[in-house]
């Protein structure tokens, strides 16, 4: 069993495309849950929207890049109206019961045989991301051991994710955020004081699904491809276990998270394999451990929220409103 090729195949997810997207996306959650309370189990859902009007705005009505990045926002900030109009007044269960069931609705309707045209049907989408790349200021060549493709959505991914972190860092620092986390508390309280608790719950599910979408994006360009079996219900709660590996109210956290998870993914996978491979382990088969390492993953996080249920960065205080 080669140990060091594990490593090094565990440390490259640390600053991966998909790391990039899965922290993106949790940090919307942070937005959601963590400073509003609100309960968004649908934000695979946001991802799809976001990944998909990209691609269908691509493909079908050829519109340039940054069009297409505009039209995917859009789609998220719509797709967040409908889902929030009708719940946000009510109790937060409701959400979670809206938000789960739409993301489910999203990923049925794009595998619709009837939409094949436009959606791709169960086959997905293909071949959108050429506006993306002509952007590629990069020339041919290795980059740390990367082509110019892969390096340059590692540059966008990343610093998408920073700017994310950023934008995050400074709302929840202005008088708006000190609403949020009001209304995280008690919202009545907030409601007492004056305060619009409707529509900074609906700014809210508009800001975090945008960063859904921006996730979705940044998930599908290095595949080349986007297919509605990527965007299952167990992509939210990947994302919910980065967000709690973090910590839920805090800017580093999601990413953070996010970064172990798939560290821990790589590191379990490339153990369990190397045991099968070298015959040490006989009673397992390579698909079994594929499985297994999420096993392992949920056993750490259980074990996590037993001794530190505020994430690896989170602060008991932020636990109060759990």
């Amino acid at each position: 069993m080669d140990f060091g090729f594990i490593l090094f195949s565990a440390a490259a997810e640390l600053f991966s495309p998909t790391t990039a997207a899965y922290a993106l996306a949790a940090l919307g959650l942070a937005v959601h849950f963590g400073y509003s309370g609100l309960l968004n189990f649908g934000q695979a859902g946001f991802m799809a929207v976001g990944a998909y009007g990209f691609a269908i705005s691509t493909l079908s009505f050829r519109v340039p890049f940054f069009v297409g990045l505009l039209i995917a926002v859009v789609c998220s900030v719509l797709f967040a109206l409908v889902l929030g109009i009708p719940t946000l007044r009510l109790r937060a269960d409701y959400l979670a019961i809206v938000t789960i069931a739409a993301a489910e609705i999203v990923r049925y309707v794009v595998t619709t045989n009837q939409l094949t045209s436009v959606t791709g049907s169960a086959n997905g989408l293909a071949a959108f991301e050429g506006g993306f790349y002509t952007m590629n200021p990069f020339p041919e060549g290795t980059y740390f051991g990367m082509n110019n493709r892969d390096f340059f959505i590692r540059i966008v991914g990343w610093g998408l994710v920073a700017v994310g972190c950023v934008l995050v860092w400074l709302l929840m620092r202005s008088p708006w955020g000190r609403v949020l986390k009001g209304i995280r508390e008690d919202e009545n309280a907030v409601r007492s004081l004056g305060k619009n608790v409707y529509a900074h719950k609906m700014q809210s599910l508009v800001i975090g699904g945008i960063f859904g979408a921006l996730a979705g994006m940044i998930f599908t360009l290095p595949r080349g491809a986007v297919q509605p079996a990527n965007y299952g219900t167990e992509l939210t709660f990947f994302l919910w276990t980065c967000l709690l590996l973090g910590g839920m109210a805090t800017v580093l956290g999601p990413v953070i998270g996010a970064m172990i998870f798939w560290v821990v993914l790589s590191l379990t996978q490339g153990v369990l394999y190397g045991l099968i491979e070298s015959g040490a382990v006989t009673w397992l088969t390579t698909v079994q451990a594929g499985q297994l390492r999420y096993i392992l993953v949920g056993v750490a996080l259980m074990l996590l929220m037993i001794f530190r249920p505020q994430g690896v960065f989170g602060n008991k205080k932020e636990l109060a409103f759990a």
